[in-house]
C-alpha cells in the first residue's frame, strides 16, 4: 500500500514541486492550500507529469481548517504517514516599523500552523506507532539577519519545537522529526518579500532607511544574476525533502545546499545534522 503524504502550501513553490515529485514516486499526496481558487497550476503539473494529487482546503491559521483536512484524509486513507509543513510567508520590517498585526501573522503562518498541523496529526501516527513529521524551516531558522528578525523568530520557534519534539516522542512511538532549511529559492517567495517592502510603509524615511536600501540592493542583484551556490529551485528543495522522507534512519537538520551548510557553519559544526544534540538531551532528561 502506497504511504499517504500531508503537504501544506502547495498553490506555489516548493510546495507544489514537492506534490508532484512524491506523486511520482508512488506515493498518495494530498497536496493542500489555503485558496483552492489558486489550484490550476498545481493540477496543470500533476496533468503534466500524469500523475493524481488530492487537493482539499487547508488554511494553518486555522484549527477547524486544519481538523477537517486531516479528518477527511483519514477518513479515505485510515492514516497519514508523512506531514510536510511547508506553508510559509516571508516578513521584511525592522522591528519599530512592524505592526503587531503583522508580526502576529507571521507567526501565525510560519511558527502556529506548524504546531496546529502537527499536533492534528500526531494522534493517528502515535496510534499507528509510525510516521514522520518534516519541517521547512530555513537558513533564518539557525541565522538571524537584517529585517528578517520576526521571520527568522518564527523560525526559529519550529527548530526548537522540532527538536525538542524528537528528544522523546520518536522513541516512545516511532515518529520521527526532520528539519529542512534551504538558503534562497528561485520562487516567486522572494519577489513577494521584496514586493512587501514597496507598500505603505516599508520605506519609512527613518534612520533605518539606509540599511534597509542597502539590504534590499544587495538581495535584488543577488535576486537577479542568480547567485551561484545561494539560491536553488523548487524542484532541487523538493528533491532533498524527498531524500529525507524515503531515509530509513533520517537526520533531525539537512541544509539543501552548499551554501546553505557554509552559511549555517558556526552554528552547526558540532552537529550538523542535530542528532548527537537530541542524544545528549534524551540522557540528561530521560
Amino acid at each position: 500500500m502506497s504511504k499517504t503524504v500531508l503537504i501544506t502550501g502547495t498553490s506555489t513553490g516548493v510546495g507544489l514541486a514537492a506534490a508532484i515529485l512524491f506523486a511520482k514516486k508512488g506515493y498518495k499526496v494530498y497536496a493542500s492550500m489555503r485558496n483552492l481558487a489558486k489550484k490550476d497550476l498545481l493540477l496543470a503539473a500533476a496533468q503534466a507529469a500524469n500523475v493524481s494529487v488530492s487537493t482539499p482546503q487547508l488554511d494553518v491559521t486555522d484549527t477547524v481548517s486544519v481538523q477537517n483536512c486531516v479528518a477527511q484524509i483519514i477518513a479515505e486513507t485510515g492514516k497519514i504517514d508523512i506531514l510536510i509543513n511547508n506553508a510559509g510567508a516571508g516578513y521584511l520590517r525592522s522591528t519599530e516599523q512592524a505592526t503587531e498585526a503583522d508580526y502576529t501573522w507571521v507567526t501565525e503562518v510560519n511558527y502556529h500552523g506548524v504546531v496546529r498541523c502537527t499536533k492534528a496529526v500526531l494522534p493517528f501516527m502515535r496510534t499507528a506507532k509510525q510516521g514522520h513529521i518534516i519541517n521547512i524551516t530555513s537558513v533564518g531558522g539557525l541565522v538571524g539577519q537584517p529585517f528578517n528578525e520576526f521571520y527568522c523568530a518564527a523560525k526559529f520557534a519550529v527548530e526548537g519545537y522540532t527538536e525538542a519534539l524528537a528528544s522523546y516522542v520518536t522513541d516512545a512511538f516511532g515518529i520521527q522529526f526532520s528539519l529542512v532549511e534551504p538558503g534562497g529559492i528561485t520562487t516567486e517567495f522572494v519577489n513577494n518579500v521584496l514586493a512587501q517592502v514597496g507598500q505603505s510603509g516599508g520605506m519609512l524615511e527613518d534612520a533605518y532607511l539606509p540599511i534597509l536600501q542597502k539590504y534590499i540592493g544587495g538581495a535584488r542583484q543577488r535576486a537577479a544574476a542568480g547567485e551561484k551556490g545561494v539560491f536553488q529551485t523548487a524542484d532541487e528543495v523538493a528533491a532533498i525533502i524527498l531524500s529525507v522522507a524515503e531515509n530509513p534512519n533520517p537526520p533531525l537538520r539537512t541544509r539543501t545546499s552548499d551554501w546553505s551548510n557554509e552559511f549555517c557553519h558556526l552554528k552547526t559544526m558540532g552537529d550538523p545534522d542535530g542528532k548527537k544534540l537530541v542524544e545528549e538531551v534524551k540522557k540528561r532528561f530521560l
